[in-house]
């Protein structure tokens, strides 16, 4: 009984330096959990089946792993999972962009540095603390990059509950923060989950501009501007083109119109503060962009990775659903003139096409 209790101590004691080792390194919650997502599993089987990844093919090309994390990091028995607040407190107001067609709306998460490497670091000096504490110490790291469901885990860690958004909220954090985790062959005591507060709730649902929530907790990744801005690589759907408004990368509506995002923590300056004016840009300023150009300014931005094709697409329908102008027609049309990409050239006729017919949009 007293090794028992002796065991339940030394895991109380190292609990609660994690979660100040996680604290010191810019986490700003840390939470444990066991491995059983066999809901989780089901509920993305059903997805999958349904087709809403669209192109997305990763989602189903590593079975169970996914799902199972002692699948993908053999030996593992607990996952530590973190979150970090990223919304800039200097960024432009967002309603005023979306309401600006000639201006550019970037996802507020998009304006700084590229949190992947950077979260990935901290997380990596996160468990080399635990291992210098513990000894042996069998481990990884993620932060979106391998097929883990952290969502799910982060709410088996009690970092929050799933909103019907399907992005997970916080009563003191709103949803404006990245996940991490790392997988780990030592058992910790699991936190335990939070209680859901959507309630009747539905005004995520109902702003999402191209009916993506198609019900509580589910979301078509094919009609997600998220999605569509940056994970689909083809042409994007005609009908689907005019919803999108001045939306270039990413798309945030249903967390800001979110109650819970009335408690979202501002961070004040550092990694995540807007770089290049991406906070409130000009839509074709940025479509003149040279890929010379867009590479050099987005170096370190998670925006690099779409490359200058998606991106121009992207302005190019941002600035067909600009009010018509022959102004904006000629910008257009110099633009085609330079571009020799085939993806590219399409959406820029469409979008010329919007302006010669007087069919571009009014302020959203």
């Amino acid at each position: 009984m007293a090794g028992l209790e002796s065991e339940a101590a030394k895991n109380t004691t190292i609990i609660t330096k994690i979660r100040a080792w996680g604290k010191q390194l810019g986490f700003d919650a840390v939470g444990f959990s066991g491995l059983d997502l066999s809901v989780a599993e089901q509920h993305l089987l059903g997805w999958l089946d349904q087709g809403f990844q669209g192109d997305m093919d990763w989602m189903q090309r590593h079975g169970f792993k996914r799902s199972r994390p002692a699948e993908l990091v053999a030996g593992t028995v607990s996952v530590i999972s973190v979150r970090m607040n990223y919304l800039p407190a200097e960024a432009a107001d967002a309603g005023m962009v979306l309401n600006r067609p000639d201006l550019a709306y970037v996802s507020r998460y998009a304006l700084g540095r590229d949190y992947h490497k950077l979260m990935r670091r901290r997380l990596e000096q996160l468990a080399r603390l635990i291992q210098a504490e513990v000894g042996e110490l069998g481990y990884r790291v993620f932060v979106d990059s391998a097929p883990v469901l952290e969502k799910p885990l982060a709410v088996k860690a009690g970092l929050g509950w799933m909103g019907k958004h399907t992005n997970i909220l916080s009563r003191e954090a709103g949803s404006w923060f990245f996940l991490g985790e790392i997988y780990t062959d030592r058992a910790l005591p699991e936190t335990g989950e939070v209680d859901a507060h959507c309630g009747s709730c539905s005004a995520c649902i109902d702003i999402c501009p191209t009916a993506a929530i198609i019900a509580p907790y589910v979301l078509d990744a094919r009609r997600c501007i998220s999605y569509l801005t940056i994970e689909h690589q083809g042409s994007i759907p005609l009908a689907l083109r005019p919803l999108l408004g001045n939306r270039i990368y990413g798309c945030d509506d249903c967390q800001l119109v979110c109650p819970w995002n009335r408690f979202a923590k501002l961070v004040e300056s550092g990694d995540f503060s807007v770089r290049h004016g991406l906070d409130a840009p000009d839509v074709l300023a940025l479509l003149q962009w040279s890929e010379a150009v867009f590479l050099e300014r987005m170096q370190g931005s998670p925006i690099r990775r779409i490359g200058h094709q998606r991106w121009q697409r992207n302005l190019a329908v941002a600035a067909g659903n600009m009010p018509a102008s022959p102004a904006v027609a000629a910008v257009l049309g110099q633009v085609l003139a330079e571009t020799g990409d085939v993806l590219v050239k399409e959406h820029l006729e469409w979008a010329i096409r919007r302006h010669v017919a007087g069919a571009g949009s009014t302020p959203l």
